[in-house]
This record gives structure tokens, C-alpha cells and sequence, in this order.
């Protein structure tokens, strides 16, 4: 059976399909998005939505310009290979295009982040903010029956059943109770919210990554680009040595869909293949992936199969970060990434099986990964331990137990929280070495009380005080560990995307095994091969490039890349 033909065919709803799909339809072309899944976001819907785009126009509209070359040198410090440095040229060169682009052309709104500092600031060309852009809050009434189809955040990143928080509203929240302003911001919030469920089954005021994917879906309906959901894609068809549409099962039948022009892979990378995931990701590593469902590496599969290459010699094949794991009541398994809330806040430390801390807690998730990884001479660091006191749990919270949580114990029924009544019952409760265990906390709470971390410097850069808690001094970063019960969960390492993925050229075209582009074919998002081979110098540093080269191909299939000008 043969469907109708189109221009393009894009594989995967998430920001890098969706854009490459926006940008394609903009220039005339007829385009249809298939997705395996029942929703439309991909892994954007679950993320923090930052997007890292050095030389950015909001930085100079602020007054900030950024300077390329400084980024390009920042870049060339963070990622310690040559390999994909003309890739990542070409995203310092063309990342602002591509945001002009879409602001100019869809309903993709993005605004700087002032201050929010690159992971590795002590290197040449790193910069403390506005190379970071986040999404302006989306209102998803305006998706009519799409609202229902559009992927729904993680709930433990959502309050009272289904309400998002913007990053700007997290200290108003904390605050409600000490500050006259703060409380009257989070009831607005609140009365909007409940209003908003009058209507819809969640809160329709999206924020993070579920407001750029809800703006680059109301782009696509917007631009008449035809969606269809539930398609499993078993093949590209190849003819001539050409890509020219796919085979795929949906509604029970396979049927033929034609593409005149291209098709573009964005399935969203392996986070979720335990085969891939053995087969290219070290043996620590979790299981576990708190990424979409559908990131299975279907893409990579069916690039291979039309004579691509998968690309794993990177530094990581894939981007890390703490994570906690537990099954709730309703048999629902929880993976909760520890990325910004709890780690570098006052009064909480990470210690391995030897009661020892082996790193700067308040570093980036990927760095801090990476030590997880690597262990050190004294003791293997995994499993690791989250520990803090009474009075940081009810004010910051703990992994997926939000802050002002009164009843602990559905938590502590599921294996997740563990608790004691002292530290040296808690170290016993985990298998810790007690002598170990009671010298670092010895050693943390005295230079808590002096501000100054004399074992990881914590809170001493400026990322660090970033991640900390700005009203907390001497240090944003340190407090003992004193009012009990004291409290622990368990990480474990996991990922926040996939590295391995398709080679491809600087458009997206994916590369066959001589190094020339496969003609029609292309790869975006975490089905392209990551042009930072496996390290994060920043915040968004997957939905920068994924936007761009989503964008580049879009370009490059509708006849507008640079070699086919």
C-alpha cells in the first residue's frame, strides 16, 4: 500500500524534528512529522528546555554582547578532541541564526538568562550567562485538542497534580512563608493554576522544555505540517543510493510514505535501548534513564541500515548525571535526575561506601558524573549517598521529595528516603564506614561553619555559588549537617541524553562509510553524533545544537544549505 508523498518526512517530534520540520515548511515545502510514540515532545517535553547559543541577539539587546571567538575558545578548552571542532564552529557561527529564524517564523519565544554560568568557568572564554536562552512561558490552551498529545512533563518536576514552576518562581516558593511578595506571587500562580484545571486535566501554563516543545507544536499546526503519531518506522527506503521515503507500520498495516526531497531522523537517541546502552555505555551506569520512552535509537538503527555509521569515539558516549531511583505505590518507576536542586544547596553532602566525600558536590551533573565514573584511589564511589538534615529536606527538598513535604513516609515505605535518628545510625543504615563517615562529617561541618570547603572547595566558583543558595552566607554553598532526623538516598549514574549517535556533515546529512553524505538522508538532535563528543561545557548545550543543525537541514533538504545555493 502507497501513502501520499511529501517533500520531507521528519522521524521524531522533539525540538531538533520539530524545528528541522518548522524550518522546511517555511520554505514551502510539503512536510509530514511520524512519531512512534502516542505524544508529540520527545525528550524536550521531560527537560529543563535551556538552550545554550553562544553570540546570541537577546545578549546584545541586554547590553551584553557575547563575543564568538571567546565562545569558540571556551569550546576548544571544554571538549579536549579536535574531532567535531568544525561542527562546533559551525554552531557558534550559525546557533543565532537559527534563533532569529525561529522567532521570527514560528511561535518558538526565548529569552537570555542573565546569569546562569558555564560548567567549566574556570576556563579561558567561559562566560557567567546570557549564552543561555530559556523559554518563555507558553500557554497550551492555544494547542486546542493537541494540548492532549503534547508529552507532559515529569510529575516529580510539577506540584498540586500538574502544575509547572518556572526556575524564576523556585525562590518565591521557598520564600512564601518569610516574604510578603513571595506569597503573593505563588497564590497568583496558584489561583491561575486552578483555574486552568477547570479546563484542562494539567496546568496549561507550560514553562521549561514542555513550553518549547508546546511552541514548536502550535508552529507546526501553524505552518499546516501534517503529524501523524503511532507509526513505527521499520525502514528508509533507499533507491539509487538515495533516501526517498520510509516503510512503516501504523494502524496494524505497513504503508509506503514517499519523500520527494529528504528524510530527517530525530528519534531522540538510545537513552532508553538496553542493548545500546550495554553495548556502548561503561558498566556503572544505571539501567535507568529518566528520558522519554520512545529514545530507543530507532534512528541510529535505521541510519545504519541505509549506510551510515554510528559514531562512539567520544569522551562520553552519553551525558551524565546523579539520579535517584524507587517504584511508587502504582508500579510506576520513578528516575529522578539530581541536576540543580539539592546537591550544591546548604547542608547536604554526597559521600561513597568509605563515608567520604570524592568531589565538589556543586559542580555541573555531567562533571559530577564523570567522578561517580572514575572512583578515585582510596574508595569506588558508587554506590554513592545523598545526605543532608531535617532542616534542608523540609526547605530544599530531596531528589523527588519537594520542599514543605510533611508526610515522609510513603517514601520511606518505597526504600527511596532513608532515615535515622543520628549520623552513626544513618552510616549503619547504609552499609557505610563509620569511622570514615564520622571524620567527614567532622571535617564538613567545621569548615561549613567557616564558609570554607578545605577538601573540594565548594562554593568557591562561580558556578558553584550559582547552584547554592543565594540568601545562605558565608558560603551559598555550605551548612552542617545537625538537626535530626537525618536523611539519604541512594544515587545511582545516570544519563540526561546520548552522545553516540549518526555522523553526519555540518547540515545534518548523514555520512556512509567512504565519508560522502548519503543524498536525502540527515540526522538531528541525539541521532546526530554530538559535535561536543561527550562533554557539557553548559546548560542547554543538547537543545542548542539540536535547534541549530535541526535548523541547518531544514535549510539544507528545502534547497537552501550552503552547497546547494
Amino acid at each position: 500500500m502507497t501513502d501520499t508523498a511529501y517533500d520531507v518526512i521528519v522521524v521524531g517530534a522533539g525540538a531538533a524534528g520539530m524545528t528541522a520540520a518548522a524550518t522546511a515548511a517555511v520554505h514551502g515545502l510539503q512536510v509530514l512529522v511520524v512519531e512512534k510514540t502516542g505524544l508529540v515532545g520527545g525528550n524536550t517535553s521531560f527537560s529543563g528546555g535551556m538552550v545554550y547559543i553562544p553570540g546570541n541577539h537577546k545578549a546584545a539587546e541586554a547590553g551584553k554582547p557575547d563575543d564568538p571567538a571567546a565562545a569558540l575558545a571556551y569550546l576548544d578548552a571544554a571538549v579536549p578532541t579536535p574531532a567535531g571542532r568544525e561542527a562546533r564552529q559551525i554552531f557558534v557561527d550559525r546557533g543565532p541564526e537559527a534563533i532569529q529564524f525561529l522567532e521570527k517564523e514560528t511561535s518558538v519565544r526565548l529569552k537570555p538568562v542573565q546569569f546562569y554560568p558555564d560548567y567549566y568557568p574556570e576556563l579561558e572564554g567561559a562566560a557567567e550567562g546570557l549564552r543561555v536562552l530559556e523559554p518563555v512561558a507558553f500557554d497550551a490552551a492555544s494547542l486546542g485538542d493537541w494540548f492532549a498529545r503534547l508529552r507532559p512533563p515529569l510529575p516529580e518536576f510539577t506540584i498540586l497534580g500538574g502544575m509547572m514552576v518556572a526556575r524564576e518562581d523556585l525562590p518565591h516558593f521557598r520564600n512564601m512563608w518569610r516574604s510578603p511578595r513571595a506569597f503573593a506571587r505563588v497564590t497568583r500562580l496558584v489561583l491561575s493554576y486552578a483555574t486552568q484545571r477547570l479546563r484542562h486535566p494539567r496546568g496549561s501554563r507550560l514553562v521549561l522544555g514542555n513550553a518549547l516543545a508546546g511552541r514548536l507544536l502550535k508552529s507546526l499546526l501553524d505552518l499546516g505540517v501534517s503529524i501523524r503519531t503511532d507509526c513505527v518506522i521499520e525502514e528508509v527506503l533507499i533507491e539509487e543510493g538515495r533516501a526517498v521515503g520510509l516503510r512503516v507500520r501504523e494502524n496494524g498495516s505497513t504503508v509506503t510514505m514517499r519523500a520527494r526531497k529528504g528524510v530527517i531522523l530525530s528519534t531522540g537517541g538510545f537513552s532508553n535501548s538496553s542493548d545500546k546502552r550495554k553495548a556502548w555505555l561503561p558498566d556503572p551506569v544505571s539501567p535507568d534513564s529518566p528520558f522519554a520512552p520512545g529514545s530507543t535509537g530507532d534512528g541510529l538503527d535505521l541510519g545504519v541500515a541505509a549506510g551510515g555509521e554510528v559514531g562512539t569515539d567520544n569522551t562520553n558516549n552519553a551525558y551524565w548525571s546523579p539520579a535517584s531511583v524507587y517504584t511508587r505505590k502504582d508500579g510506576r518507576k520513578v528516575v529522578y535526575p539530581h541536576t540543580v536542586t539539592d546537591r550544591g544547596k546548604p547542608g547536604s553532602i554526597v559521600v561513597n561506601a568509605a563515608g567520604r566525600r570524592f568531589t565538589n558536590e556543586a559542580v555541573s551533573y555531567h562533571r559530577f558524573g564523570e567522578a561517580l565514573l572514575q572512583g578515585n584511589d582510596k574508595a569506588v564511589n558508587l554506590p554513592a549517598w545523598i545526605i543532608c538534615d531535617a532542616d534542608f529536606i523540609w526547605k530544599y527538598g530531596l531528589g523527588a521529595i519537594i520542599p514543605f513535604t510533611r508526610n515522609l513516609k510513603k517514601y520511606q515505605a518505597a526504600g527511596y528516603l532513608k532515615s535515622a535518628a543520628s549520623l552513626p545510625e544513618l552510616a549503619r543504615k547504609l552499609g557505610l564506614d563509620e569511622a570514615g563517615f564520622a571524620a567527614t562529617i567532622e571535617r564538613f561541618n567545621a569548615d561549613s561553619r567557616t564558609g570554607h570547603d578545605t577538601e573540594f572547595h565548594r562554593g568557591e566558583d562561580v558556578y558553584s555559588r550559582y547552584l547554592g543558595d543565594a540568601e545562605h552566607g558565608p558560603n551559598p554553598c555550605l551548612a552542617p549537617l545537625e538537626k535530626p532526623p537525618f536523611y539519604a538516598i541512594e544515587l545511582v549514574l545516570s544519563d540526561l541524553g546520548t552522545v553516540a549517535g549518526l555522523r553526519t556533515d555540518g547540515e545534518g546529512c548523514v555520512l556512509g562509510a567512504d565519508g560522502q553524505t548519503i543524498p536525502g538522508l540527515y540526522a538531528v538532535g541525539n541521532d546526530m553524533q554530538s559535535i561536543m563528543r561527550g562533554r557539557y561545557p553548559g546548560p542547554g548545550i543538547t537543545l542548542g545544537p539540536a535547534l541549530t543543525f535541526g535548523y541547518l537541514a531544514g535549510l539544507h533538504v528545502a534547497g537552501r544549505g550552503h552547497d546547494t545555493a
